[in-house]
């Protein structure tokens, strides 16, 4: 609030008012106000004279400024020269300072003279504010032991260039601590640069086990103007010192139950900082070399390490109950023992149970298996009713459930012995062969001790074994003979040893070449199959020969007067032309040209001249088209590369309707010709066959089929003359 002083005698006329206080930071500039009125007079007196002094050394004043309707200026040598100014305002004037330092902390006066209307002044104590830096904290990096008497120095804050002095407060966990005697302690160290404070405070406190997680903090109050601010420094957090008050052991590796070859560790960790050396130990035994640390490692452990390991710190400190205990127990599973062992003999028919056993820590399961297939399940195996299909390897597995990792096995191989069981379903067998056929007959047997296996003919005497199999682990035997059939065969095949004897026969009957052999039977025929081929194809090419050797010469009578042409080629029916002609007389000729024949003689084609009718219109006919109705004789010309001419007489129809195949061709199309023009053929692919008389209703057939170098060429045609 606002001081008002009036100064002179009751008849002054003149009241000045200013402010108590005016608060600015250092550096910046600061306005003091002054306000005066007259009173008691009509107009403000045409003469006012304002002076600003400040207090100075033993509260003497010194003048700083002068101030009047004329004149406004500083006074020189003083603190404040080059730095204050005043000016007018409505209600009085303004004192204002720049660059405010620390010594302007002061009292102002406002002195104001109206001469005859009098004088009065008043004051303003002007404070000036620093804010200090932000506060810096440093805790002990050494550990505090709790089993130190008395406070230890926890920390140190340090704060500094703050105006007025700064204050410091120490909190842990965000609440304040007090200065308690033997407990908590706080050291202030403070001084002075240039005028600004500087504090630094140490913390010493007594610290316990809980205090391993306290979060420790200081915090700086200082003024500004108008209000108190706070800053607060990091928080920290210190080493405690503690014994261990208590030890836990645990196994680490491996997770789960334990089995005999593993590797385990055993882990030992205590509450006491800094953590302790620990020394195991196992069960009662005295002569167990303790280990100092804080893992206990065990290599390939057997069931003799089953035991309760302990361990406890290697300093104590007077408390000899504190350490920390736990159960190894090493799981187990012994070799399995089979009975009976290795090898066992049976009869058949005969009964046996095998049992298999495993000494282990846990519960166990077994399975037998025979040839990768489960046979039973459970420590015993009851095998009933043997055959032969039991002999065998049998093995049993033995695991345990809740410990997969541990499994054994062991295995017993049962054999069966008894006299030979011939396979296959009949023991007599018929059969039906053709004579000169090879077959194979099969005879298999099963026993133990392995049979022999021989054989007896009759309606034969040469014979061959072709195969003589034995598969000793599964005591088979099987033996193949092969045999020509001449006759009726009785074959007979005997099995046997020690035990018995059993016997197969079989009966074969020799039918003609030309019967249709027997069905199916189970004597394997592959061999006489194989024979029979090769032998029809030396045959058939040994015809081939024969024929075609005849045919060279002219033996075989084709009843063929023509010639034919044949060109390697492809016919199609496009390209085969039918040409009638008028013929009075009663024999035609024909002529066949082939592409791999010979050529006529020079009389041919004389001949072949003479039976040709007189020239007349000629009608040409291609594949696909029908000839006129009435025409006297069909004349063939596939219009290949080279044309073939064909002509059947009458007589010859029937043979070669019996001994060709004929095929029908369709004619689609045909053609007028004037004149047929004689071709030139090849000597050496030329061949001529002549036929007898034909009438004009014959049905004309032809057919050729040329073997030259490996190839076949066949080429058939037929026609009906209407």
């Amino acid at each position: 609030m606002a001081d008002r002083l009036q100064i002179g005698l009751a008849w002054a006329r003149v009241e000045v008012t200013m402010q108590a206080g005016v608060e600015a930071y250092l550096s910046d500039s600061a306005q003091i106000p002054c306000q005066y009125r007259f009173s008691n007079v009509d107009s403000e007196p045409s003469f006012v004279m304002i002076q600003w002094f400040v207090t100075g050394v033993g509260r003497s004043r010194t003048r700083i400024f002068y101030f009047d309707s004329n004149v406004s200026t500083a006074d020189n040598n003083t603190d404040f020269t080059g730095r204050v100014q005043v000016t007018r305002d409505p209600e009085g004037t303004v004192l204002t300072i720049q660059d405010v330092q620390l010594s302007d902390e002061r009292e102002f006066f406002c002195q104001v003279n109206g001469l005859e209307a009098g004088a009065a002044e008043g004051k303003t104590h002007l404070r000036v504010f620093a804010p200090p830096e932000a506060p810096v904290i440093e805790g002990v990096l050494t550990g505090i032991s709790v089993t130190k008497e008395g406070p230890s120095k926890v920390a140190s804050c340090e704060v500094t260039n703050g105006f007025p002095k700064p204050n410091i407060t120490w909190y842990r966990n965000n609440l304040p601590l007090k200065p308690d005697p033997g407990n908590v302690n706080v050291l202030i160290l403070t001084w002075e640069t240039k005028g600004l404070y500087s504090v630094e405070s140490t913390l010493e406190y007594k610290v316990v086990k809980e205090d391993r997680e306290a979060r420790f903090s200081c915090e700086v109050s200082f003024s500004v103007p108008g209000a108190i601010r706070t800053v607060e420094s990091n928080s920290i957090n210190i080493t405690v010192h503690y014994p261990t008050t208590m030890v836990e052991l645990w196994k680490e590796k491996p997770k789960g139950l334990v089995k005999e070859g593993d590797a385990v560790e055993l882990h030992c960790q205590g509450d006491g900082n800094p953590l302790p050396t620990f020394i195991f130990s196992r069960g009662q035994e005295e002569d167990y070399e303790a280990k100092p640390g804080v893992v206990l490692a065990l290599a390939a452990v057997s069931r003799k390490d089953s035991a309760l390991y302990h361990c406890r710190p290697a300093l104590a400190d007077g408390n000899a109950e504190v350490g920390g205990q736990v159960q190894l127990t090493v799981h187990y599973l012994d070799p399995a023992v089979v009975v009976p062992k290795e090898s066992e003999f049976m009869n058949k028919g005969e009964s046996l149970t095998a049992s298999c056993n495993a000494l282990s820590s846990l519960k166990t399961s077994t399975v037998w298996y025979k040839d990768g297939k489960q046979v039973g399940k459970g420590n015993t195996l009851h095998l009933q009713d043997a055959t032969y299909d039991t002999t065998g390897e049998y093995k049993c597995e033995v695991t345990v459930p809740s410990l997969p990792a541990l499994k054994t096995n062991g295995s017993v191989n049962i054999i069966v012995q008894g006299g030979p069981q011939l396979m296959g379903v009949e023991q007599e067998v018929q059969l039906e062969e053709v004579q000169g056929q090879m077959i194979n007959l099969s005879c298999e047997a099963m026993g133990h001790p392995l049979p022999d296996i021989t054989w007896s003919f009759i309606g034969v005497q040469n014979w061959l074994e072709v195969e003589d199999a034995r598969n000793m682990k599964e005591h088979m035997r099987r033996s193949v003979v092969s045999v020509k059939v001449t006759s009726d065969i009785s074959a007979q095949c005997n099995a046997s040893n020690e035990m018995g004897t059993e016997v197969k026969t079989f009966s074969i009957r020799a039918v003609p070449r030309a019967t249709t052999t027997a069905p199916f039977s189970p004597v394997d025929r592959s061999g006489g199959i194989i024979v029979g081929i090769i032998v029809c194809l030396l045959l058939l090419a040994i015809l081939g020969s024969v024929l075609y050797f005849l045919y060279k010469k002219g033996k075989i009578p084709c009843g063929r007067s023509g010639k034919q042409e044949i060109s390697n080629k492809e016919i199609t029916k496009d390209d085969i032309v039918v040409e009638m002609k008028t013929n009075t007389k009663t024999e035609e000729t024909v002529l066949l040209k082939a592409v791999n024949g010979g050529k006529g003689s020079p009389n041919d084609k004389t001949k072949r001249d003479q039976t040709r009718p007189a020239a007349r219109p000629r009608q040409l006919f291609t594949a696909g088209a029908d000839p006129p109705r009435g025409s006297p004789a069909c004349l063939i010309r596939p219009t290949v590369r080279r044309r073939q001419e064909a002509a059947l007489p009458p007589d010859r129809c029937q043979q070669h309707e019996l001994e060709m195949t004929p095929t029908v061709a369709q004619v689609s199309s045909w053609s007028l010709e004037e004149e047929e023009e004689e071709e030139e053929e090849d000597p050496s692919v030329t061949r001529e066959l002549r036929g007898g008389d034909m009438e004009p209703t014959c049905p004309i057939a032809m057919e050729m089929t040329e073997r030259a170098a490996g190839d076949t060429y066949d080429h058939e045609a037929r026609r009906y003359c209407n």
